[in-house]
């Protein structure tokens, strides 16, 4: 599907922007009642921004100057069936915004053979479906199961045919994990949120990442693309460390190599320069691109966050310009000038 700039006039004088860690909850996943859909509801104005796929998204866009958002699912595990009925909502949105929206497609991550066929059929544009430019997966399963076995070959290997990136979302610690690592001594929200969005669930995201590497996946998929979020999910501040210590881990290709050429971060939420200033030394900047995490953040402070970036002199304005939008146009061939 091609995509245009918009005819909007405020985002068509502006400098392009593209955000691509941006979520909705489908119909087929709100109607399921669970501990996290209540939580969202929770939280006034949250799950109608969530569930809508319209005129409040478009508004938030304005907000912060948005041209094109890449939207995604939030977290949890969908079956077959929900995902193509997740998809078929999202492509909907696409095709009635084709100027402001593109999408990344849900998979059942518990099958990796449907996985790889609903890739398929997103992406590839020969089936009665808005063309995806990807898809976005939790970085496990709910019953707790990771990607770095080989049956899971199947979807690396059709992202690579596809040419498509596989974007690595966090999502909520497995009960395993919740069980492993929650204190006696604090009450259960407060464990959750530490193993969750406090910190756990970017740790998670960067331990996937290293044994998709040691487990041979980046030797196997050379052109394997992988995208993750929250400024790197803590690997760029690990970086050398990891470099070294997987140097013994007997794979092909250094873990450099997989980082330089495999792997793409966004800033998703994180409104501070700091952890930027260390990518920026350790990280080919075409690999950095902006996003907002909506609806959990806001595209109004997103943008208050790039005038801050533009105006610390860290960048110059073709890696700006990068951050804001190229970097994300050339990997998701997204036409938005």
């Amino acid at each position: 599907m091609a995509h245009t700039t918009s005819t909007n006039p405020k985002a068509a004088s502006s400098r392009p922007i593209i955000t691509l860690e941006e979520h909705f909850l489908s119909r087929a996943a709100s109607a399921q009642p669970n501990e996290n859909n209540a939580a969202f509801k929770a939280i006034p104005g949250l799950f109608e921004q969530f569930t809508e796929l319209g005129p409040k998204r478009l508004e938030d866009m304005e907000s912060g100057q948005v041209t094109m958002q890449v939207i995604s699912h939030g977290p949890g595990d969908l079956s077959p069936a929900q995902c193509r009925e997740c998809n078929d909502q999202l492509a909907e949105a696409v095709r009635a915004h084709p100027d402001r929206f593109a999408g990344f497609a849900e998979l059942p991550m518990d099958e990796p053979d449907e996985a790889a066929k609903e890739l398929r059929r997103t992406c590839s544009g020969e089936n009665d479906v808005a063309k995806f430019v990807g898809a976005l997966i939790d970085s496990h399963t709910e019953k707790g199961l990771y990607y770095d076995g080989p049956e899971f070959d199947v979807l690396w290997d059709e992202a690579v045919r596809l040419d498509v990136p596989i974007y690595i979302h966090p999502t909520w610690p497995s009960d395993q994990l919740f069980d492993a690592y929650k204190s006696p001594n604090l009450p259960e929200h407060v464990s959750k949120s530490i193993l969750a969005f406090g910190f756990g669930w970017h740790s998670d995201v960067a331990v996937h990442v290293l044994r998709l590497y040691a487990t041979g996946v980046f030797d196997r998929f050379p052109k394997l693309k992988i995208i993750i979020g929250h400024m790197g999910e803590m690997i760029p501040y690990m970086l050398q460390r990891i470099e070294r210590v997987s140097s013994r881990w007997g794979n092909k290709r250094s873990f450099r190599e997989v980082w330089d050429n495999n792997l793409w971060l966004t800033t998703s939420g994180n409104w501070a320069l700091d952890p930027l200033a260390c990518i920026l030394r350790n990280t080919k900047h075409d690999r950095i691109m902006y996003s907002v995490d909506y609806p959990f953040a806001k595209s109004g402070d997103g943008l208050k966050w790039l005038e801050e970036l533009e105006q610390s002199g860290m960048v110059s304005e073709e890696e700006l310009e990068g951050i804001r939008w190229k970097n994300a146009a050339t990997l998701l061939k997204l036409s938005v000038v």
